[in-house]
């Protein structure tokens, strides 16, 4: 199909200094843990998006110097020729497609931590670090300035040789350049600080000098903050951000302006979660430079619908579409518009588990894409699969997210398929989750994916099966059978905090509910007590529906915060927020020694580290070697919400396994187990986990991975080129 004729404007090409972009779809720098060290993962996964329509395809942070970095996060640097050598191979693949290769030079200041190099990093003035804990900086003076100012320079020429079309003096989220204009940071008397023409003259400065560096060779763009939201010492869109903007247009000095908001420690208001922040919400911090500046203006703001972004360039907002986490939903996302299949758009759920992996120092993953990050160790193409060398039938029981993926790809791999869903609709414990508040845009796990069924006419799926035993299993025909039945929380407690029902929890007790039974309707009291061992949305999501409803809601855990995993997701801050606005009540560090079930529940919670501090010297049998704490507090409530501990929704296999001996005469050559009835995980590793075994449902063993490519340095070959 062609494209629509309203989204022509989407593909108008743009001139950005002496580059050309073929379309207006640019894809923000942003990490995916490869930085230079893993060259072939870096360039596959930059080079898809190119080969998916990305006019402009950009690496994350880039190192100007060897003194800068964030162990344990992985991200690029462009010191050396070795890092040309990994680097150009990334550019070379973008370059493939007509796209232009970007490059993001950043140097953090005050915000780095340099755990690898023990140097105390540069910031306009010393203090310790507002962001990493135990980093402090030192004052930088004029020769400090002059060297980091060549090195700027020195790493624009190295992106040219390299061939990088585009090259930023990274300032955004108070790096450096920032950290300069910055009446926060900044309390220098020379003529480096002061006055707002002192404090922007470092910036002014770099980007001058690299300007001249690069000539025509290549496009300079700088991306900055509008607005940080510390007051009146951050960063203020018209004292600030307006004056830049005017100051480096009087002077020629960009190319392209890439402007967003916050400051470093408050990523979650720039790279918002789709519980807090919707498409598009930093417009109004970000529009007013467009009305400024006199070359293009990128924004960024997880642009997945087609119509927005259209709207949104017709506006004057600004120029170019830019995106970061739904160019890793969806690398194809360009392509797909322009081919006039906007419906196969599978489109960001701003979850951040991105954000999440990369915060732990880990490679990038995806919820809705499982190929991300797999491009080259796992030869996977997230549009193209490997037809099946015998197309047989297989038998998916179970419609929920991994399920759901898996006959996805065992559809496109173009075997016989036949999805059989217990319930009356798909999706799984999915369907309750996008109900919880904030979460609806979770609800495209299921969309996305049950709109690819729909168009697979080998494909049959059947809905409202109850729930199928061995015997239906075994009978039904298919030479192989995915059990992807999901799982439950536990009714009575249990969770590794245990290992063993909580004392008092009586299973079945109307009193004592689970997150399903909760979304299933079961009738809560007035006064809640939410047990959260999990520490990630189902707890958080349960207090927050109740006390919405109107209840009185306390939530317990043991970790030292309340959902502590939403520290990745950059979801925390303003969960502690809401809770605090909402009247949520906090017991952190405690868990549950018992239950009262008398008429009125008492809960009685003690603090995890009640025990004496002191060990015993000596060991006696039976006997704990700290004192036994007793202490414990009591919670009153009418019900208990049970988010400790899941189980998984095996029977069902351990059924069929112990009929191993039948499978033969019934013509089934092997049953696997994908998703949470495997082991309960995260969304996103249990669609993964539902899109290898259909990728590799051909190896000698689909449970278990086929071996993929390792990047590693071997013992014995130089680690560092060196230059002549």
């Amino acid at each position: 199909m062609a494209r629509d004729p309203k989204y022509d404007v989407l593909f108008e090409p743009i001139q950005i200094g002496p580059k050309t972009m073929r379309n207006r779809f640019y894809q923000t720098p942003h990490c995916n843990g490869a930085g230079s060290i893993l060259p072939g993962t870096q360039a596959a996964f930059r080079g898809l998006k190119a080969e998916g329509g990305w006019a402009v395809v950009c690496t994350e942070q880039c190192a100007i110097d060897d003194e800068n970095e964030l162990t344990p996060n992985t991200l690029a640097t462009l010191t050396d020729e070795g890092d040309m050598i990994n680097l150009r191979h990334m550019c070379d693949e973008v370059h493939k497609w007509d796209s232009l290769a970007g490059v993001e030079f950043n140097h953090m200041g005050i915000a780095a931590n340099n755990l690898a190099t023990r140097s105390a990093s540069p910031s306009p003035s010393t203090s310790s670090s507002d962001w990493m804990m135990g980093a402090t900086s030192h004052a930088m003076d004029e020769d400090d300035i002059l060297r980091y100012q060549n090195a700027y320079v020195e790493a624009s020429k190295r992106a040219v040789q390299t061939g990088f079309d585009v090259i930023y003096l990274m300032g955004a989220a108070g790096f450096l350049p920032e950290q300069f204009l910055s009446k926060f940071y900044n309390k220098r008397t020379d003529k480096y600080g002061g006055s707002f023409e002192n404090r922007a003259r470092f910036w002014i400065e770099t980007l001058a000098k690299m300007k001249a560096a690069v000539g025509d060779d290549a496009a300079i763009a700088t991306r900055m903050s509008t607005t940080h939201y510390l007051g009146a010492d951050g960063i203020q869109p018209e004292e600030d951000a307006l004056k830049f903007v005017e100051l480096a247009t009087a002077e020629g000095l960009v190319d392209v302006w890439d402007v967003i908001t916050s400051i470093f420690y408050e990523w979650g208001e720039h790279a918002g979660p789709s519980r807090f922040q919707k498409s598009n919400h930093e417009a109004p911090f970000t529009k007013f430079v467009k009305g400024i500046a006199n070359v293009p203006v990128v924004n960024i703001g997880r642009f997945t619908s087609p119509d927005d972004m259209a709207e949104i360039i017709r506006s004057g907002q600004c120029d170019i579409i830019g995106t970061a986490r739904p160019s890793i939903a969806d690398p194809f996302l360009p392509r797909k518009i322009e081919e006039g299949r906007t419906e196969d758009i599978r489109e960001c759920i701003g979850c951040n588990v991105c954000i999440s992996r990369w915060e732990r120092g880990a490679p990038l993953i995806c919820t809705q894409n499982a190929v991300a990050n797999e491009e080259y160790r796992r030869g996977w193409h997230p549009e193209k699969f490997e037809p099946a060398p015998d197309p047989y039938g297989v038998l998916v029981v179970g419609a929920g997210p991994a399920g759901m993926e898996c006959a996805r790809v065992l559809g496109e791999r173009g075997y016989d398929v036949h999805l059989c869903e217990a319930e009356k609709d798909m999706g799984g414990h999915m369907l309750d989750v996008m109900r919880y508040p904030g979460l609806s845009e979770y609800g495209r796990v299921i969309s996305y994916r049950q709109t690819q069924l729909d168009k697979l006419k080998n494909v049959e799926v059947h809905t409202g099966t109850g729930e199928m035993s061995a015997e239906d299993v075994l009978k039904y025909g298919a030479e192989k059978i995915v059990v992807s039945t999901g799982s439950h929380w536990n009714s009575d407690g249990d969770s590794y905090l245990t290992m063993a029902p909580l004392p008092g929890v009586i299973a079945g007790d109307a009193r004592f509910l689970t997150p399903e039974q909760v979304m299933a309707g079961k009738e809560v009291g007035e006064r809640v007590v939410v047990l959260d061992a999990d520490g990630y949305f189902t707890g958080i999501g349960m207090a927050e529906l109740l006390v919405n409803q109107g209840k009185q809601v306390s939530i317990v855990t043991q970790h030292g915060d309340v959902a502590p995993m939403t520290h990745y997701t950059l979801e925390f801050a303003n969960l502690q927020r809401m809770m605090h606005e909402k009247g949520i009540t906090q017991h952190t560090y405690h868990w549950v020694e018992e239950v009262d079930v008398g008429n009125v529940l008492k809960v009685k919670i003690f603090n995890v580290f009640r025990d004496g501090y002191e060990r015993a010297t000596e060991s006696k049998h039976n006997e704990l070697p700290r004192r036994r704490g007793t202490e414990f507090t009591e919670l009153e409530c009418d019900t208990v919400v049970l988010a400790t501990g899941r189980s998984p929704n095996d029977k069902l296999y351990h059924d069929l396994s112990a009929r191993k001996s039948e499978w033969a005469n019934q013509g089934i050559e092997g049953i696997y187990q994908a998703g949470d009835c495997y082991a309960p995980r995260f969304t996103a590793d249990v669609v993964f986990d539902g899109h290898r075994i259909a990728r590799e449902l051909d190896s000698a063993h689909p449970q278990r991975q086929v071996p993929y490519i390792r990047e590693r340095m071997i013992w014995g070959m130089d680690p560092q080129p060196k230059f002549e």
